[in-house]
C-alpha cells in the first residue's frame, strides 16, 4: 500500500503552528517526570560507583553502614539478583548492562553497589560512608589515531567503501588537502537526571523510567531478568531531555528492579549529576584524517576519509563519522575506513546526531580548506560538486534540496558581500569572520504499531508507544491523527509513553515522528474503510520492505558570523542562520524550536564541550556542570532558522525528521568562521582560548 494513499490532501492540522498540548502542565509544574511519580511505601536507592578505572573489588564493608539511620540494606555483586548472561542490546552481548554480577571493574564510574534507605538523604549518606577496598590494575584510556588496539569498526552501518582509484585521483589532482581533525568525548547533559522507580504488582514488574523508548526498554529488561515480555511494563510520561543518553536501558532502572525484587517494596533510584556523567553513555572521542583532491576549477576528484573512535570492550558501537562522505559531494573516487579503539571506558552510545556531528566537522572543515587553497568561494565549491545520484550507492535521491538550502541561506545571510580572504574585517579591536557548512542526516522510518478507537461521543483515542522527549511529539502526533481521520485536533485523545501500547520505535535517529506517523495513518485508513470498525490496529513492519530503494536524507546549510578578540582569544558567535530541508513540516513552531536547539548544541560543541580525563586515574575530572562547559544564555546569539519546501515521497505526510540535523553542521560553520576571522585553522574541538591564542 502506498504510505501516502491514506493521507488527505486538504489543508488541516498538519503544517499549522500550534503550542504544545502539554505546555501548560509543564510551565505550571503539573507535568510529572520519572522522579515525581507518587508510589506508596517508596524506598530510595543510592548508587555507589567505582573510584578506580580498572581492577577488582576486594571488599565492601556492608557492616559499617548497615546500622546507619534508615538503611534497609546494600546490594552488591555478592547478593544481587542474577542477570541473564546472554542478555544485551542492539550493540552487543553485554552492552555494559550486566551490573553487580562480579567483582570486575572495567571502567571508572562503574556501579558497584546500591544502598537502599527509607529516605534519599539516608541512602546517600550511607552510600558515601560505605568502605570499599580495591585491587587496582593498570588501565588504558589514552585515545589516539593509530592506537595498537585499534581494529576495523563494525560494518553494521557506515561500513567501508572503496569507489574508483582514490590514490590515482589524488595524484592527478591540482590541489590536495590532507589534514587531521579531532573531537573530544562529549556528554548529553540533559537537565533531568536519569531516574527509575520499580515495583512488583503480583507477578508483574512495573517501572516508571526516564528513557527514550519504553517498548524497547521493556524488552531489554525482560531479557535481563529472564521474564516473559508481557510481565514487564515501562512507562515514561515526560522526559526532561535525553539527546541519546536515555536511548538504552540505564543503570538506574536495572538497579531499581534489583532493589524492588530484593526488598519487596517500590524503590526509586536517581543518579546524582556526577553519576550521570560517569555512568551513562557519552559521545566517543574521534580522530579523523581527510584527504580531498580537486582540479583547479574545484571539481572533486577524490575523497579519502579515515576515522577512529574510542570504544569499550564491553559493547560494540559505531560512531559513523564517514557517513556524510558517502552522500554529500560528487567525486569519481571515494574511500572510507572506520576504526574502533577499545579502551577501559564506559561503553559509548549515540549522542544527538551520532557520527554525523563529528564527521561533518571534519569533512566541512576540509572542504573549507580546499576552497581556501583554490582561492574559491566556499559556497561555489559546494554547489559545483552537487551529485545527481548517491556518490557511492548510485541510488537516486528520494528528494534532495541541499542546493536550495545553500542558495536561500546565502541570500539571507548576505554571503555575496563576503571578502573570502581571512583576517580582512575588523570592528574596533575585534576580528570578524563568517563561515558556512553543508550537511545531511539520514532519514526514514522503522516498524511501529498504532491503534485507534472510535469513541461513542465522536472522538478518537489514538494509541502508540511513542516518547515525547520535550520535542513536542504529543502535539505533532495529534495533528497527524486529526488529518488522517479528517477531524479537528479537539477530537483526538492521544495515549503514548507506555510499553503496554505495543511495539514502536524509540525517540531517536530522527525517525520517531515518521515511524509513529506511518502507523497512525495506516490505522486511520482502516478506520475510514468501508467496514468502519470501532477499534483498529496497524503494524507497519510489512510496509517498510515495499519502499523503493532510494537515498533518504534531510539537508541543511548553516551560516555563522563570529568575532575574535586578539587580546583575549575569546570567540563569540554573533549570528547563526540555518536553512533546512526536513520534509513536510508538521508544526513550524516546534520544528523551528528543534533546529534552533540543535544549532545551540552545535555552538556548544564548537566552543565549549569537552570531557577531560585524568591520564593517571583514567577518570573524568569534570563530571558536572561546573567543569563540563555548555553554551549558556550569554553564549547564544541571534539565531534564525527557516525551512525550504521539501517532501519525502513514500513516507506518511512526507516527513523526514528535524531532531538532529540542526546539530550536524553548526560546529564546522563556526570553525570555518573562526578561520576567516583569524587566518588560523582550528582542527581540534572545542575551540578553546589556548588554541586561539596568538603569539
Amino acid at each position: 500500500m502506498n504510505a501516502e494513499s491514506s493521507v488527505p490532501t486538504a489543508a488541516g492540522a498538519v503544517g499549522v503552528a500550534r503550542p504544545r498540548v502539554e505546555g501548560r502542565a509543564k510551565v505550571t509544574g503539573g507535568a510529572r517526570y520519572s522522579a515525581d511519580e507518587p508510589v506508596p511505601g517508596l524506598a530510595f536507592g543510592a548508587v555507589v560507583v567505582s573510584t578506580i578505572t580498572r581492577g577488582r573489588v576486594l571488599d565492601i564493608d556492608v557492616a559499617a553502614v548497615q546500622d546507619m539511620p534508615g538503611v534497609l540494606g546494600v546490594i552488591d555483586h555478592r547478593n544481587a539478583p542474577r542477570l541473564n548472561p546472554e542478555a544485551g542490546h542492539f550493540f552487543g552481548p553485554d552492552g555494559g548492562l550486566r551490573l553487580l554480577q562480579d567483582d570486575v571493574i572495567p571502567h571508572a564510574g562503574r556501579p558497584i553497589a546500591l544502598v537502599v534507605g527509607e529516605t534519599p538523604e539516608q541512602a546517600y549518606a550511607a552510600a558515601q560512608a560505605l568502605p570499599v577496598v580495591y585491587d587496582v590494575r593498570p588501565h588504558d584510556t589514552e585515545f589516539f589515531f593509530g592506537h595498537p588496539a585499534g581494529r576495523p569498526a563494525s560494518a553494521l552501518f557506515d561500513g567501508p567503501v572503496d569507489v574508483g582509484d582514490v590514490d590515482a585521483e589524488l595524484a592527478a589532482s591540482a590541489v590536495v588537502v590532507d589534514e587531521r581533525y579531532g573531537t573530544p568525548e562529549e556528554h548529553c547533559s540533559a537537565m533531568e537526571p536519569h531516574s527509575a522507580t520499580a515495583w512488583w504488582e503480583g507477578e508483574r514488574l512495573q517501572a516508571v523510567d526516564s528513557n527514550q523508548g519504553p517498548y524497547q526498554i521493556a524488552v531489554t529488561l525482560a531479557t535481563l531478568f529472564c521474564l516473559p515480555p508481557e510481565r514487564v511494563r515501562i512507562r515514561v510520561e515526560h522526559v526532561g531531555g535525553g539527546f541519546g543518553s536515555k536511548g538504552m536501558c540505564g543503570p538506574q532502572l536495572i538497579l531499581a528492579v534489583m532493589a524492588a525484587t530484593r526488598f519487596g517494596r517500590p524503590v526509586r533510584v536517581t543518579l546524582t549529576r556526577d553519576q550521570v556523567f560517569l555512568a551513562t553513555a557519552q559521545r566517543p572521542a574521534t580522530d579523523q584524517v581527510i584527504r580531498i583532491g580537486a582540479d583547479a576549477d574545484g571539481r572533486l576528484r577524490a575523497i579519502d576519509h579515515v576515522a577512529a573512535f574510542e570504544l569499550s570492550p564491553l559493547a560494540e558501537y559505531i560512531e559513523g563519522c564517514t557517513e556524510l562522505t558517502k552522500t554529500l559531494y560528487a567525486a569519481p573516487a571515494i574511500r572510507t575506513r572506520l576504526t574502533a579503539v577499545p579502551l577501559d571506558i564506559l561503553p559509548p552510545y549515540s549522542m544527538r546526531a551520532p557520527g554525523a556531528a563529528p564527521g561533518s566537522f571534519a569533512l566541512e572543515s576540509a572542504m573549507d580548506e580546499l576552497a581556501e587553497r583554490l582561492e574559491m568561494d566556499p559556497l561555489e565549491l559546494r554547489l559545483r560538486n552537487e551529485p545527481v545520484v548517491g556518490p557511492v550507492s548510485g541510488l537516486p535521491f528520494s528528494s534532495r534540496n541541499l542546493v536550495a538550502c545553500l542558495r536561500q541561506g546565502a541570500r539571507r545571510f548576505g554571503w555575496a558581500d563576503r571578502d573570502h580572504r581571512p583576517r580582512m574585517r575588523r570592528e574596533g579591536s575585534l576580528l570578524v569572520g563568517t563561515g558556512l557548512a553543508a550537511t545531511s542526516f539520514s532519514t526514514g522510518a522503522f516498524p511501529s504499531t498504532a491503534s485507534i478507537t472510535a469513541e461513542p461521543d465522536g472522538t478518537f483515542t489514538v494509541v502508540v508507544a511513542a516518547t515525547d522527549l520535550g520535542t513536542g511529539a504529543r502535539t505533532a502526533l495529534t495533528a497527524i491523527a486529526a488529518d488522517a481521520l479528517e477531524v479537528g485536533v479537539e477530537k483526538i485523545g492521544l495515549r503514548i509513553s507506555d510499553s503496554d501500547l505495543g511495539p514502536a520505535w524509540s525517540a531517536g535517529g530522527s525517525r520517531g515522528t515518521a515511524s509513529w506517523a506511518w502507523a497512525i495513518t495506516e490505522a486511520a485508513a482502516k478506520m475510514r474503510g468501508p467496514e468502519r470498525p470501532a477499534t483498529v490496529t496497524a503494524d507497519t513492519a510489512h510496509l517498510l520492505g515495499e519502499l523503493p530503494s532510494r537515498e533518504r536524507h534531510a539537508y541543511s546549510a548553516v551560516f555563522a558570523e563570529v568575532t575574535v578578540d586578539p587580546a583575549t582569544s575569546e570567540v563569540r558567535v554573533r549570528r547563526l542562520l540555518g536553512l533546512f530541508a526536513v520534509g513536510r513540516v508538521i508544526n513550524p513552531l516546534m520544528a523551528r524550536s528543534q533546529v534552533i536547539g540543535g544549532m545551540v548544541g552545535g555552538l556548544s560543541m564548537a566552543l565549549h564541550e569537552e570531557g577531560v580525563r585524568d591520564p593517571v586515574s583514567g577518570r573524568h575530572v569534570n563530571p558536572d556542570f561546573a567543569g563540563y562547559h555548555i553554551a549558556a544564555h550569554a553564549d547564544v546569539p541571534d539565531i534564525e532558522a527557516e525551512f525550504v519546501p521539501d517532501h519525502e515521497p513514500g513516507l506518511p505526510m512526507g516527513v523526514k525528521g528535524a531532531g538532529e540535523i540542526g546539530n550536524v553542521g553548526t560546529a564546522a560553520a563556526i570553525a570555518n568562521a573562526v578561520w576567516h576571522a583569524t587566518g588560523v585553522r582550528q582542527r581540534q574541538l572545542p575551540i578553546r582560548l589556548d588554541r586561539v591564542l596568538e603569539d
